[in-house]
């Protein structure tokens, strides 16, 4: 497994990898990402940016999905089928929106997803995030989740992340969240998918419901205990497709609001 950059939350420091077709498009992603004083490496298609991952280990990839001769999706499989590599964050970049793709996408080991067109202040907020949520996972939590389990601060590790890495190690047990405001919350996870949630004092809300509340949740803290999990699933998702129907959710909201 590579040793993990520990001052990822300095720029000069982070290596970035950039895998673009688009000559114009991964030139212009080097000059933002430079400018904020990154260090970068371009290419072209997805081989020559396994080997260039190889010579220089980076500490996030951005990816297009369409490229020649390795695509975007053939790159994330064979990043995560590498020791050395398999713990890199991803950002997929494409003009393909739709929700299977996106599935597909996490599915293979991505850890984000812009579509094109964006902006690049965007560019700019989901690299500082990636990053950041890497750098909390590091060294306790880094791509694993071992023994009793974790627990943290849900601004540095946010939940989104956490449920991502307990589907991915497909893990069994208990997540606790205690909010900011006082609000406790209980997912049981067998695994590696969310079966049943519940938010103390909310007798009404289903478990459906009760895990896209806790999403918004962007303050407090977490404790997960690995442990045998008993129980129908009754929310029959997996845990890519409930993130998704979160953001869903989420951006509906703001549009009203």
């Amino acid at each position: 497994m590579a040793t993990p950059n520990p001052d990822r939350s300095e720029p000069g420091r982070v290596q970035i990898l950039v895998a673009d077709d688009d000559a114009w498009i991964r030139g212009t992603i080097a000059t933002v990402l430079e400018r904020r004083g990154y260090r970068v490496d371009v290419v072209g298609d997805g081989l020559s940016a396994l080997a260039m991952a190889g010579v220089r280990p980076p500490d996030l990839v951005i990816t297009d999905v369409v490229m020649p001769v390795m695509n975007g999706w053939e790159l994330v499989k064979a990043l995560r089928a590498q020791p050395a590599l398999a713990d890199v964050p991803v950002i997929l970049l494409t003009a393909m929106s739709s929700v299977e793709d996106r599935i597909r996408g996490f599915r293979l080991g991505a850890d984000d997803y812009i579509i094109k067109p964006f902006r690049f202040e965007e560019l700019d907020l989901r690299v500082a995030r990636t990053l950041a949520r890497t750098r909390a996972l590091v060294p306790e939590t880094q791509g694993h989740l071992h023994g009793v389990g974790l627990r943290g601060d849900l601004e540095q590790v946010g939940l989104a992340g956490l449920l991502a890495l307990i589907e991915i190690e497909r893990k069994s047990g208990r997540l606790t969240l205690h909010g900011g405001d006082g609000r406790c919350a209980h997912l049981l996870a067998r695994d590696g998918r969310i079966i049943q949630a519940a938010i103390d004092g909310d007798d009404v809300a289903e478990d459906l419901d009760c895990v896209h509340r806790t999403l918004a949740w962007s303050a407090g803290e977490f404790e997960f205990v690995v442990c045998a999990v008993e129980g129908a699933d009754r929310l029959q998702r997996s845990i890519t497709h409930l993130l998704l129907e979160g953001a869903q959710r989420m951006d509906e909201a703001r549009r009203m609001g």
